[in-house]
């Protein structure tokens, strides 16, 4: 991100309310200052529909790239047991499947959205699309378990260009129109996003039951050329585009030792976690000493990768990350936890496991859309947190008796606040972010959604051993319900939140 010093776009506590409609009125919000009341061009009195400039053409590459990321890493939870039987390894070593694309786009997302707001958004997207393609034939053809890592890690970098880029075109026609991008809008790409992450274990298991678990790798390759073309003939070029919105703009470094430094302190970290079982405390050191000397350096770089100076000023956007994470960990513990469990210890067909998901994909589409809907942030964000914690006590209580109605309400207890939580959380991040800087400031966002799931595969490992029993999920919902008493706790007293739902 820009830093405080630089182009002077960050959250600073002395300004006043923004102009737009969604600016809040705490002092730890950040005003855009690129995007006003003004009319849209071609109207006269600005009473253009609300998604005038902003229509199909443009969304329709920006929602189908998007979707890419959050469906392949739900979509493979019904192929881990098929990949393991595969290749005669078990759970704690198939999660390295989840691990490894979680990594990948916790770093990726971030860089490639500072690539986005410095080279231009198109370029990036379509790179990343390219990648995504390779990653998917990769996978395909896998002879080994190493080749399926291997086309993993592509994969997350690949998709990982689609959702900061596509943050940073809807930012740019925002200041060509000259007001802010609609809700509406925010809530279609949050609803790709959560909605593909929804489905994707209902997919999954559709793909593995027809066609085996390849079919899990393969068919990124048409949805990622599809994607290609439509954002080679829709997304208008990038320097067209800045000129657009209105004169050239002083493009932000890429910070190389900041990214370097980054990537390093979290993959020791994701080492660690993987493997709590056996932990490899001296690893603890190498964390501790690549975090110092990031800060030291993030503080110090003009430009920096990070800009802590900003997010210890902006504290709204720094809750916003933190409650993100945290609301995903929980996510991601049943998305894969509770599937994993059905299929070893309940000994549900891949089939079968991912048409029990089915109420949790439909509850998290529909309530993605509401979410889209609402004008508050704090109340649909609340509701999440408590059904998160409710869901959660109910796997405590889980066996391998239980009935399959009540398997059924338990996933559409965490399916509803996977939709609330991600409509919420953008529209934050779009409305708390520096406007010079919304690609790398939507790629943060994402990074705390990985750093969460990281986090949740190292308990799911953790739990589970070899294999997934009901002793294992009890011990990850008991987690989970602590978990889930915080993330409440941190959303009911985030005031900022409170200030929004004054308006």
């Amino acid at each position: 991100m820009p830093s405080a010093t630089g182009t002077g776009t960050g959250a600073d506590p002395g300004q006043g309310p923004g102009t737009g409609p969604d600016a809040g009125a705490d002092p730890d919000i950040a005003a855009d200052p690129d995007v006003t009341s003004a009319p849209a061009p071609g109207t006269a009195t600005g009473t253009a529909a609300p998604d005038a400039g902003f229509g199909a053409r443009l969304t329709a590459p920006l929602l189908l790239g998007s979707l890419l990321n959050p469906l392949n890493t739900t979509m493979i939870s019904t192929a881990l047991v098929s990949i393991g039987h595969h290749f005669g390894i078990g759970a704690s070593s198939t999660v390295w499947l989840v691990s490894v694309l979680y990594l990948a786009s916790a770093v990726a997302q971030p860089v490639l959205g500072r690539l986005a707001d410095s080279i231009g958004p198109r370029r990036v997207f379509l790179a990343g699309l390219a990648v995504v393609a390779a990653s998917g034939l990769v996978g395909a053809a896998a002879p080994g378990f190493g080749w399926l890592i291997a086309s993993r890690l592509l994969l997350g970098i690949g998709t990982s260009a689609a959702y900061p880029a596509a943050m940073a075109v809807l930012r740019s026609e925002s200041r060509r129109l000259g007001r802010p991008t609609p809700r509406p809008v925010l809530g279609r790409l949050s609803f790709a996003g959560l909605g593909s992450a929804a489905v994707g274990p209902t997919l999954g298991g559709l793909l593995v039951a027809t066609w085996g678990w390849r079919a899990i790798f393969a068919v990124n390759v048409p949805l990622a050329c599809v994607a290609f073309v439509c954002a080679m003939w829709w997304i208008p070029k990038d320097d067209g585009r800045r000129a657009a919105a209105g004169g050239a703009r002083e493009p932000a470094g890429l910070d190389p030792l900041g990214i370097v430094l980054f990537t390093g302190t979290l993959t020791a970290l994701v080492f660690f976690l993987l493997d709590l079982a056996h932990p490899a405390w001296w690893l603890l050191g190498p964390v501790a000493v690549l975090a110092a000397v990031l800060t030291w350096w993030q503080l110090r770089c003009p430009r920096p990768f990070i800009d802590l100076r900003m997010l210890g000023r902006n504290h709204a956007l720094a809750r916003t990350y933190l409650r993100h994470g945290l609301s995903y960990l929980v996510i991601y513990c049943v998305m894969y936890g509770f599937t994993q469990w059905l299929e070893d210890g309940r000994g549900f067909s891949s089939l079968h496991t991912g048409l029990l998901m089915l109420p949790m994909s439909v509850a998290a589409l529909v309530c993605s859309l509401l979410g889209a809907r609402t004008k508050g942030i704090r109340a649909p964000l609340t509701i999440a947190a408590v059904l998160v914690t409710a869901g959660s006590a109910l796997l405590i209580l889980t066996t391998g008796a239980t009935p399959v109605a009540v398997l059924l309400i338990t996933g559409a207890c965490f399916g509803i606040p996977q939709g609330l939580v991600g409509t919420g959380n953008q529209a934050a991040v779009y409305q708390y972010a520096p406007a010079d800087a919304i690609g790398s400031a939507a790629g943060l966002q994402r990074t705390a959604q990985y750093i969460g799931a990281i986090t949740a595969s190292s308990l799911i490992a953790l739990a589970y051993g070899q294999r997934a029993s009901d002793g294992g999920l009890h011990l990850m919902a008991a987690v989970s319900v602590v978990l889930g008493l915080v993330l409440v706790a941190l959303t009911v007293s985030d005031r900022a939140l409170r200030a929004r739902n004054r308006k």
